[in-house]
């Protein structure tokens, strides 16, 4: 598929996208308001939400770690085989209240994998984010904590999801459509 021969319809515009998530930071920042807070964002994917995120909670003990998986490789559909290419670098999260971060919850196989993987090193507490929930495409029982936006079985770019590897920077989010430019 080239997307570029694509129409593409805007999802969420920027604005949208930054209302949403200052919403969430002030929720989350009630939410951990005296504990000790490491957001772990799962890349490539959830960067740029991360870092808009982390700005809107306004906590001052607040920690970020990055943990790489894979399970979709260079097709747009997941393959339901998760790997972590990188791990955090705390082995032991005791001393932490945990938010794993990611883009999006769609079969869910990547956050169910990575949740099981880090309550194996003992958070005081684990939830879970995400910018878009996807649940009519759930491979497993799994409800995010934390949901930006919840849309229906759409393909999406932009806004660090990506197509190929590219596009993570279009400032807004996109569907690409079946129909031809």
């Amino acid at each position: 598929m080239n997307i570029e021969e694509r129409k593409w319809e805007i999802m969420y515009d920027q604005e949208a996208l930054q209302t949403r998530i200052k919403e969430l930071g002030s929720q989350i920042k009630n939410d951990y308001q005296d504990k000790n807070l490491l957001v772990i964002s799962l890349l490539k994917g959830s960067f740029i939400f991360c870092a808009d995120l982390v700005r809107a909670i306004d906590i001052p003990r607040l920690k970020i770690n990055f943990m790489t998986t894979s399970s979709y490789g260079d097709s747009t559909d997941s393959s339901g085989k998760v790997q972590v290419q990188a791990d955090i670098t705390i082995d032991d999260l005791s001393q932490y209240d945990v938010i794993l971060l990611d883009d999006i919850a769609d079969t869910a196989n990547t956050m169910d994998f990575v949740y099981k993987h880090i309550a194996r090193k003992n958070p005081k507490s684990l939830k879970t984010c995400v910018l878009l929930d996807k649940p009519s495409r759930r491979q497993v029982e799994f409800v995010p904590d934390y949901i930006g936006f919840t849309i229906e079985d759409k393909f999406v770019v932009g806004y660090g999801f990506d197509f190929e590897d590219m596009y993570r920077n279009v400032p807004y989010i996109f569907n690409v459509t079946e129909e031809l430019l």
